[in-house]
C-alpha cells in the first residue's frame, strides 16, 4: 500500500501520516477478520461478482467463515446472487449487521440498506469511497476467517479506497480471453502491484463453451492467454471459467451456493493459505 503523495501543506494531518497504516479506516470494534482479499479488473461486465461469489463458496465449502463486502456500489449484485433480500439491521450500538446467505457468508451491500434496489444510485466518487469505508468501520462483522471485496471495474476513486483503507492482503484480478481485454486488465495488476499489494491470481472468465450435443470444447473469445498474463506478472495461480449455464441459472435464481466451483479449487489453494494459521 503506497504512502501518501500529495502536498500536505495545508493537510490537518500534516507530519502525522509517515506511514501506510495511517491511511487505513478503522476496523469495527466487533469485528474480527482474519484475511482480506479484492476482486478486480480493470474493466466491467468481465464477471468479477461472479467470481467474488464462486470464491466466497468455495471458502465457505471448506468450512471458513466468509464474509462479502460490496464495494461496487453503483451496480450492486452480491446479494441477489445470494438470495439475500432482508435489509440489513442493527444493534443497540448502532453497529449495522450484516444479513447471511443460506450457509452463513456474511454480505454487505448497498442494496440491503436502500428502500428500493432498483433505484440507481447516483452519487459522485467521493460518496461512493465514503460508502466503502463505512462498510468496513460500521459493520460488526463478527469472527471471518476471508473476507471477499468485490471491486467496482476501473482504477478510479473507489478501488483507490479499497487499496488504501482496507487492510488488503492480496488481491484476484478477473479477466477474459479478448485480447482488447488484457490489455485493460494489465492496468488493474499494475494497480495493485503501485499499491504494494500481491496480485494473488488472475481467473480468465467466460474462457470456453462445451456444446451439450457433441462434447466439444469451443473457445469462442479466442484462445487462452491467462498463462501468459500470469507470467508476465509473476503470478503464480491462474483460473479458468469456463460458460455454464448451470452457474448461470444459480446466479439468478439466487442459489449460486449450489453451482460447482471446483474450477477454481487450485486458485484457492493460493488466496486460502494460512489463513487458518493467521
Amino acid at each position: 500500500m503506497s504512502e501518501c503523495s500529495h502536498d500536505c501543506a495545508s493537510c490537518a494531518s500534516k507530519g502525522s501520516c509517515s506511514s501506510k497504516e495511517s491511511l487505513l479506516a478503522k476496523a469495527n470494534a466487533k469485528s474480527r477478520v482474519k484475511k482480506v482479499i479484492a476482486v478486480m479488473s480493470g474493466k466491467g461486465g468481465v464477471g468479477k461478482s461472479l467470481v467474488t461469489e464462486l470464491l466466497a463458496v468455495g471458502a465457505a465449502n471448506r468450512g471458513l467463515k466468509v464474509a462479502v463486502l460490496d464495494a461496487d456500489i453503483t451496480g450492486p449484485s452480491i446479494p441477489a446472487a445470494f438470495g439475500v433480500y432482508e435489509r440489513a439491521t442493527a444493534d443497540e450500538e448502532n453497529n449495522i449487521l450484516p444479513p447471511k446467505s443460506m450457509t452463513g457468508v456474511s454480505i454487505m451491500s448497498l442494496n440491503l440498506l436502500i428502500d428500493n434496489p432498483e433505484d440507481p444510485v447516483v452519487w459522485r466518487g467521493p460518496v461512493l469511497a465514503g460508502v466503502v469505508k463505512q462498510f468496513w468501520s460500521d459493520v460488526a462483522w463478527g469472527d471471518v476467517d476471508v473476507m471477499f471485496v468485490d471491486m467496482p471495474p476501473g482504477t478510479g476513486d473507489v478501488p483507490l479506497t479499497v487499496f488504501q483503507s482496507l487492510p488488503l492482503d492480496g488481491a484476484v484480478v478477473v479477466t477474459t480471453p479478448q485480447d482488447v481485454v488484457s490489455m485493460i486488465v494489465e492496468k488493474a495488476v499494475r494497480m495493485a502491484g503501485m499499491m504494494k499489494i500481491p496480485v494473488l491470481g488472475i481467473v480468465e472468465n467466460m474462457a470456453s463453451f462445451k456444446c451439450p450435443d457433441c462434447g466439444k470444447v469451443h473457445r469462442i473469445f479466442g484462445e487462452s492467454s491467462v498463462a501468459e498474463l500470469a507470467e508476465r506478472h509473476g503470478v503464480k495461480a491462474t483460473a479458468e471459467l469456463p460458460m455454464d449455464p448451470a452457474v448461470a441459472k444459480f446466479v439468478d435464481g439466487g442459489a449460486v451456493e449450489h453451482a460447482d466451483v471446483s474450477a477454481l479449487d487450485g486458485l484457492l489453494d493460493e488466496v486460502l493459505k494460512d489463513v487458518s494459521n493467521k
